[in-house]
C-alpha cells in the first residue's frame, strides 16, 4: 500500500489502523516476522555497488579506445611493434589514470554510506522498543520526538506541539507544524502537516504516528527510484569524442581506399598497397589524443576535490565546464539553510545599537524572544561559534538574537525562573511562558507572562501598546499601523512573530488570563544568503551559464532571495509547481527559457525541469543540498 493507493492524509487514523490491521498498543512480534517477508527490510533502493573489475572494464568503453585496439591488433599483423607498444601504452596508462580515480570515488561513497545508520522507537505489543531502522515495518507505531530523524512515512495520530524540519525532502526552508487532523485530498506534499516522513528530522515536540510506507515505498524512496531509473545520457565530450571517432573512421577509410585504388591503377602488388594503407592509418591514429584526455580529467578531478566536492566518474568532470544552465536549489545552497533575526519592529524612538541606548521596547523584545523560548545550548560555555543549538530553527534564532544583543540567557533564567507554559500549538499559533518577577512585593504583580506567535493572534488578544517602555492604549490607528508594518514585511518573504507581555498575580497560566497583554512589536526572521551567493551568481552569468531556482519554498520567499542575487524575479520568470502541472511537455518546452524562479516544486517537477531545457538543447546542472534534488 502506498500513498498512491490510500491518500492516507485524507483518512482517520482509526482507519489507517484498521486497513494496516494494527493499533496504538502496535503489531505483535509474531506478525512483525510475516511483515517483513512480505514487505522485506526498511531500506531505499540502491544501485548496484561497482566491482573494481566492472570499474576497469568501464575504462575500454569509448569509440576512441576501439579504434585503437583495432589499430593495435593490426599493428601486431604487421609486426609493427614499436607501434603497437605505443598505443597499447596509451590505452593501459587511459585505464589506469581512470580506474585510480573513479575506485579512490567509489571507496569514498561507500564509507559515507556506512557510516550512516539510524534507529526508531517503536511500540509493539503495548511495550517501547527501540530497534534498527531496517526492522520497520508497514503498521509499527513511531514514537517521535524533538531531534528524531523519522525512519519511514507516517500517518499521525498524535501530535504535541510537533514540528518536523522538511526542507530535504520539500525544500521548504521554515518547520512544518504537524497535527492529527483529516486533511483534504487536493494538499501538496508540503503541506500534509498529519503526515511524517522518512528523511526528515524533528524540530520541537513529540507525537505517534502509525507507519504506511517503507523502503522503496516512502516519498524518499520514490526518490531514490527515479535517481535508479533515470537514464544515463552521454555526456558533452562522450559526444564529440563519438562524433570524432566516427569520423576519423570514415576519413581514414577513404584515404586507405584512396592509396589502395591509385597503386593498383599503377599497377603495384595489390599486398603491398594494403600493407601501405593500412600502416598510413595506424600512423594517422592519435593515439596520444586519449592519454592527453584523461590526464587533464583527472587533474579537473583532483581540483574538484580540493574545493570539497566528489566526482564520481571521470568523464563527469568535463560536463562542469560545458554546462548552459545550473538549476539551483534554494534553502542551504543560496541560503545558509537556517533561519536568522533579520529585523526588530517596536514603537517609539528606533535603536542605533540595538541595546546601547536603552530603547526599552526593542530591548523587551528581543527578552521576550530569549525567555518564550524552548531552545537549549548543549554547550554554553564554549565560544559562541561552536556552540550547538537544540531545538525549533525560529527559538534558535531568536536565542541568538538575544544573545547577540548582550543579553544573558542564563542570568535572566535565574533571575525569571519559568513557572508555568502554554506550548505552542499549530491551532492556537501561540506560545506563552509565565515567569516569577524579581520582586516579591504585597499588593503588586509578581509575574509576567511572555507571549510570542503569529501577529493576528497577538493583536486579538492585546488591549495596550508598548511604546517606549511604557504601556499605553491599543488604538484601532495603532492596530491598523501594526498591519500595515506586518503586511510589508511579508510581502518581502520574511517570516513574521509578534512578542508581547503581561504583568499578574496568579501563578497558573491559561489562555484566557492573557486577555489585554501588552503588544510589544514584530520580529522579522528569513534564511539568510549565503555571503557568497550573489557572487557566484555573477560568475555564472559572466560565464554565459543561466541560473535558475527550482525549490519548494514559497513564492514570495523565493521571489525576495531571487531579487537579492540579481536574478530576474517578475511574475512572468516565476512558475508555480500547481501551474507547472497543467501544461504538457510540449508547453512546458517552450516557456522554460523564459522562466528563471520554480517556487512549490516537488521532485518529479524538477525532473520535468530538466528534461525541457535539455529538450531545448541545454547542458544542464542541478546544485542543491536536499534529497529531492537527487534525481
Amino acid at each position: 500500500m502506498s500513498e498512491a493507493t490510500y491518500p492516507w492524509h485524507t483518512l482517520p487514523p482509526e482507519k489507517v489502523f484498521s486497513l494496516f490491521k494494527t493499533s496504538p498498543k502496535g503489531l505483535a512480534e509474531e506478525e512483525v516476522k510475516k511483515r517483513l517477508k512480505k514487505f522485506g527490510p526498511n531500506k531505499l533502493p540502491e544501485e548496484k555497488k561497482l566491482t573494481r573489475l566492472a570499474i576497469l572494464l568501464n575504462q575500454f568503453k569509448s569509440p576512441l579506445v576501439y579504434i585503437l585496439l583495432f589499430a593495435a591488433v593490426v599493428s601486431f599483423f604487421l609486426k609493427e611493434f614499436i607501434d603497437l607498444g605505443v598505443i597499447l601504452a596509451a590505452v593501459v596508462l587511459n585505464a589506469a589514470v581512470g580506474f585510480i580515480q573513479e575506485n579512490k570515488a567509489e571507496q569514498t561513497i561507500t564509507a559515507l554510506k556506512r557510516a550512516v545508520r539510524h534507529k526508531a522507537r517503536v511500540i509493539r505489543e503495548g511495550r517501547e522498543h527501540e530497534i534498527e531502522m531496517e526492522d520497520i515495518v508497514p503498521g509499527d507505531v513511531l514514537l517521535i520526538e524533538a531531534g528524531d530523524r523519522i525512519v519511514a512515512d507516517g500517518r499521525l495520530f498524535s501530535a504535541v506541539n510537533l514540528a518536523a524540519v522538511e526542507a530535504a525532502l520539500t525544500g521548504e526552508s521554515i518547520p512544518s507544524e504537524k497535527t492529527a487532523e483529516i486533511l483534504p485530498k487536493g494538499t501538496i506534499l508540503a503541506d500534509r502537516e498529519n503526515m511524517v516522513y522518512q528523511g526528515t528530522t524533528v524540530a520541537r515536540g513529540k507525537g505517534r504516528a502509525v507507519v504506511v510506507a517503507t523502503g522503496k515505498e516512502t516519498q524518499l524512496g520514490k526518490i531514490a527510484l527515479m535517481v535508479k531509473e533515470t537514464a544515463e545520457e552521454k555526456t558533452p565530450l562522450q559526444e564529440q569524442l563519438s562524433r570524432f571517432s566516427r569520423f576519423l573512421t570514415v576519413v581514414l577509410s577513404l584515404i586507405c581506399l584512396l592509396i589502395l585504388v591509385f597503386g593498383l591503377w599503377e599497377g603495384r602488388p595489390f599486398h603491398q598497397m594494403f600493407i601501405t594503407a593500412v600502416a598510413v592509418a595506424v600512423a594517422a591514429i592519435p593515439e596520444g589524443l586519449l592519454v592527453a584526455l584523461t590526464v587533464i580529467l583527472a587533474i579537473g578531478m583532483q581540483r574538484i576535490l580540493r574545493k570539497k566536492a566528489l566526482v564520481r566518474k571521470l568523464i563527469a568532470a568535463e560536463t562542469l565546464g560545458s554546462t548552459s544552465v545550473i538549476c539551483t536549489d534554494k534553502t542551504g545552497t543560496l541560503t545558509l539553510g537556517k533561519m536568522q533575526v533579520v529585523d526588530v519592529m517596536t514603537w517609539g524612538r528606533k535603536p542605533t545599537k540595538v541595546l546601547a541606548d536603552g530603547q526599552e521596547s526593542h530591548a523587551r523584545a528581543l527578552k521576550i524572544g530569549l525567555l518564550c523560548n524552548n531552545a537549549v545550548i548543549e554547550n554554553p560555555h564554549e565560544a559562541l561559534k561552536n556552540w550547538k543549538i537544540l531545538g525549533d530553527p525560529t527559538e534558535q534564532a531568536l536565542l541568538l538574537a538575544g544573545v547577540g544583543a548582550g543579553l544573558d540567557k542564563e542570568d535572566l533564567e535565574r533571575q525569571m525562573p519559568r513557572v508555568d507554559e502554554i506550548p505552542f500549538e499549530a491551532e492556537r499559533k501561540f506560545m506563552a511562558t509565565l515567569h516569577k518577577t524579581k520582586n516579591q512585593k504585597p499588593k503588586t504583580k509578581n509575574y509576567v507572562a511572555y507571549v510570542k506567535g503569529a501577529p493576528e493572534k497577538l493583536l486579538a488578544m492585546a488591549g495596550f501598546l508598548d511604546i517606549d517602555g511604557k504601556k499605553v492604549e491599543l488604538t484601532s490607528d495603532g492596530i491598523k499601523k501594526i498591519k500595515t508594518k506586518h503586511e510589508g514585511l511579508t510581502k518581502q518573504g520574511l517570516r513574521v512573530l509578534a512578542v508581547g507581555y503581561k504583568t499578574m498575580n496568579s501563578k497558573q497560566l491559561t489562555v484566557d488570563s492573557l486577555k489585554d497583554l501588552v503588544f510589544v512589536g514584530l520580529i522579522a526572521l528569513k534564511d539568510p544568503l549565503r555571503a557568497e551567493a550573489r557572487e557566484t551568481i555573477e560568475l555564472c552569468q559572466k560565464a554565459g551559464i543561466r541560473p535558475v531556482v527550482v525549490t519548494g519554498d514559497h513564492k514570495l520567499t523565493v521571489q525576495t532571495i531571487a531579487q537579492e542575487v540579481g536574478l530576474p524575479a517578475e511574475p512572468e520568470n516565476i512558475l508555480e509547481g500547481k501551474n507547472l502541472d497543467d501544461l504538457s511537455d510540449e508547453e512546458l518546452q517552450k516557456v522554460v527559457q523564459k522562466i528563471g524562479i520554480y517556487s512549490r516544486v516537488e521532485p518529479k517537477h524538477k525532473l520535468r525541469i530538466v528534461d525541457a531545457l535539455q529538450a531545448n538543447g541545454e547542458v544542464v546542472a542541478m546544485t542543491g543540498d536536499g534529497v529531492n534534488d537527487a534525481p
